[in-house]
């Protein structure tokens, strides 16, 4: 069973109570260490460090999404900017941040998470690093977009991910600000297939389309993917056209196959690992085990070893 019809079956199992139990308990944060830099900012600049030694630049994910008050957005603006100022003294490390909206306020309103991002993005100025702002489920792409836009008027230094996998995706990229900063993402929400195409071989085939156009168009993509042929297929696509790298970056996700993440750092091609920390992790982890099925194969054969 491909990756996106695995989806839908994995993510009901992880919203039964008994699994949530089981794998947010002592043994279940054990495993999910393997994609969890920790709870704390400390724990992520651990990790942002023990990667730069393998050549692997960073950007920071404080977990959270969904805010149910105002006051817990001025709680994720703290962290970000506790992040942004840990950037900061840190001069060596390259390390950028990704937020979501969600968490900055979008439920709320519009302004507030423009504010919300305002404050981040000037932060990030002094810090002299890049925001990118992480897409969420189809719902949330025309206010996320929104927000990008207006911020693009008058912020260079923050980008958007696009999701591959939605069928409206073409006509974002169509709209896009020129020298855009993307992150192209495969997808990892439940969608329904009037939103979402459903077979991995039409995700792959629009995820290597856009790529190819968002370069083409003279945008910066950070091709974000595991899967060995698109990352050959978009290696192969800038060498050909002999496109700058300053404009290209292979992005993958913290403990998720670190072999390719190791090789082509080791190969000299910029490398950059998403690190997520905080407490509010199981959300975060319940799409990583559902949108491959190596990674739900992880965890539960290592829930099975260490608990027998």
């Amino acid at each position: 069973m491909n990756g996106p019809l695995l989806r839908a079956p994995v993510l009901r199992l992880t919203e039964a109570a008994w699994f949530r139990r089981l794998a947010t308990g002592p043994l279940g944060r054990r495993v999910a260490s393997r994609f969890v830099a920790g709870e704390t900012l400390d724990d992520a600049i651990r990790v942002a460090k023990a990667l730069d030694g393998q050549r692997i630049s960073t950007m920071l994910d404080h977990l959270g999404e969904h805010v149910t008050a105002p006051e817990h957005v001025s709680e994720a603006i703290a962290a970000y900017l506790r992040a942004l100022d840990r950037i900061r003294i840190e001069p060596f490390l390259d390390v950028q941040l990704s937020v979501k909206l969600t968490q900055l306020g979008l439920d709320f309103s519009h302004e507030l998470a423009v504010a919300s991002m305002e404050r981040l993005l000037e932060a990030a100025r002094e810090a002299d690093t890049l925001v990118m702002i992480d897409m969420e489920s189809s719902g949330y792409v025309d206010p996320t977009l929104r927000v990008f836009h207006e911020l693009r008027t008058r912020h260079e230094r923050v980008g958007v991910a696009l999701q591959a996998y939605l069928r409206r995706t073409p006509r974002d990229v169509d709209a896009l600000p020129p020298g855009s900063i993307v992150r192209m993402v495969k997808g990892a929400y439940l969608e329904p297939p009037e939103i979402a195409y459903p077979s991995r071989r039409e995700v792959d085939a629009a995820f290597a389309r856009l790529t190819a156009t968002l370069l083409a168009r003279g945008h910066t993509v950070h091709v974000a993917t595991h899967d060995p042929r698109l990352l050959e297929g978009a290696v192969a696509y800038v060498t050909k056209r002999g496109l700058p790298w300053s404009r290209v970056e292979l992005q993958m996700l913290y403990g998720v196959r670190r072999d390719l993440q190791l090789r082509y750092a080791g190969e000299g091609y910029p490398v950059r690992v998403y690190v997520p920390y905080g407490v509010e992790w199981y959300p975060y982890l319940t799409r990583r085990l559902a949108e491959r099925p190596a990674n739900m194969w992880f965890f539960v054969s290592n829930l099975v070893r260490f608990g027998g």
